[in-house]
């Protein structure tokens, strides 16, 4: 049997779901994450957050900030800073591309999701986004509400 598309092995331990309220996001890519050997069992365990995080750019990398990781319980000495500044990895190019977008046309770098790959990688996919205004926020909850009733009256009719 094929896989499609939509189908994948990752293995999600974070998923940020207010950004896709707060924030039209743009465009969406793919970075890995430099960590601390407790930091990835303790990303094992499904325990992080990244709700309030976000990406920077600086000197020509990308950090994460403000994502909090909580500390390994069997790694007591070599343990970790739960929110510490976290390097993500992209090429250059991307990297470059990602802070001039941010700089001139006032985009956020937003993470969307924390997950592990089939080869048990640790990636962070991050959306390029725009904040939405308080009305956008109104008018995506009313098309969400429609699309509902919608299926709804759907599923009554058969």
């Amino acid at each position: 049997m094929a896989k499609k598309k939509g189908d994948d092995d990752r293995k999600i331990v974070a998923d940020n779901r207010k950004a896709r309220f707060a924030y039209a996001i743009e465009s969406s890519l793919e970075a890995g994450i430099a960590l601390m050997g407790s930091e990835v069992k303790s990303l094992r365990t499904g325990k992080a957050t990244i709700a309030e995080s976000y990406a920077q750019a600086k000197d020509g990398e990308i950090f994460l900030i403000n994502a909090n990781i909580p500390e390994y319980s069997k790694a007591a000495r070599f343990g970790h800073e739960p929110k510490r500044m976290r390097k993500l990895l992209v090429h250059k190019a991307e990297a470059r591309k990602l802070s001039v977008a941010v700089q001139r046309e006032g985009m956020t770098l937003i993470p969307l999701r924390l997950y592990f790959t089939p080869k048990g990688i640790a990636k962070i996919e991050l959306g390029v986004a725009r904040g939405k205004k308080l009305h956008d926020k109104r008018e995506t909850e009313k098309k969400r509400d429609w699309a509902r009733d919608k299926a709804r009256i759907m599923r009554a009719k058969g």
